[in-house]
């Protein structure tokens, strides 16, 4: 039998830290990790009988694995066996003889959807930046985005996902769900979400968006009429919208008038703070890669997107927390 070499036996001979390595490092330092387990372990099976099971930070670590590069179940247990970064983030042994295999990865995000841990993982994250001062509450931005679902029928029930639907946008039409967000003015962290078949208007969400504390909200030009709402006086009547012009009005204003560049510059201030939430976007869709559902069905989609925007939130902030443990 040829000899294994030290790089064919496990060990990492290039001393070059790679980017996933460093985004993995960064991740690690930052996601509140006795909280996340504290949260989840009261529903962890007791595990007395049949296969001693992996350890809950473990599983939790696998879960967050497959929300930054976006892999499948199959494709989770086949990227822990090819990839030892992954195995070394997951904190499974270089000797380990058993590693989870898709199943058991299943079951525990069934355990997250199940008991609705989800939600509480996104509260979690944001109360420990809420108390870093990293999240404000005096004003939202909200926005909604569009995630893509598998239109096709060659499926066992002949027909696409009945929770999703079909909208046009521009002169393009897209099937699938809106990911509706409420985002902190300040941080441009998200703190609210709720998720609606594609074709459900932006506005239909808004009132639910808002965590009550704030004064000011900001949204793009399709919210208008928002602040006339029935939910939305009944629920938020000292709120105070700012809802950008519509384009075409905009185009019109003159720019001799006095009055109207004020009025220009105003959409451009507006225009500058409803930019933080598109940021969140990007990196739901960039940098995780998260453009198109997985699951059918709101329900698990949904507490997918929770947790993909709680990782977003701890991104985006990574570099102010990092540098407030070196200080």
């Amino acid at each position: 039998m040829k000899q294994m070499s030290l790089a064919t036996s496990g060990f990492e001979l290039s001393p070059k830290r790679t980017r996933k390595r460093a985004f993995l490092d960064e991740m690690d330092a930052v996601i509140p990790w006795p909280d996340l387990l504290a949260l989840i372990a009261p529903h962890a099976p007791a595990g007395k009988t049949g296969r001693p099971p992996f350890a809950l930070e473990t599983m939790l670590r696998i879960h967050l694995l497959q929300q930054f590069f976006g892999h499948s179940d199959p494709a989770m247990e086949e990227a822990l066996h090819d990839v030892p970064l992954y195995r070394e983030f997951a904190h499974l042994d270089a000797g380990i003889t058993r590693l989870p295999d898709e199943s058991t990865i299943l079951r525990f995000r069934h355990l997250l959807e199940r008991n609705e841990l989800a939600a509480q993982i996104l509260a979690t994250v944001n109360a420990q930046l809420a108390a870093r001062g990293l999240l404000l509450k005096s004003g939202t931005v909200v926005d909604a985005t569009l995630i893509a679902a598998p239109s096709s029928t060659k499926n066992k029930d002949g027909q696409r996902d009945p929770e999703m639907h079909q909208t046009k946008k521009g002169n393009q039409w897209h099937f699938g769900m809106k990911a509706h967000i409420g985002v902190d003015a300040d941080s441009g962290l998200v703190h609210t979400v709720t998720t609606t078949a594609a074709n459900a208007h932006d506005i239909t969400q808004a009132a639910a968006l808002l965590h009550g504390e704030e004064t000011q909200v900001f949204a793009d030009s399709g919210y208008r009429g928002v602040d006339k709402r029935g939910e939305v006086q009944d629920q938020h009547p000292d709120t105070r919208w700012h809802i950008a012009m519509m384009p075409g009005k905009r185009k019109k204003l003159d720019k001799n008038r006095p009055l109207d560049v004020l009025l220009d510059q105003m959409e451009t201030v507006k225009a500058r703070i409803r930019a933080k939430v598109e940021h969140q976007f990007r990196v739901l869709k960039c940098q995780f890669g998260h453009r198109k559902v997985r699951y059918k069905g709101l329900a698990k989609n949904t507490s997918q997107l929770l947790v993909l925007f709680a990782l977003s939130n701890l991104w985006m902030v990574r570099k102010r927390i990092l540098q407030g443990a070196r200080a």
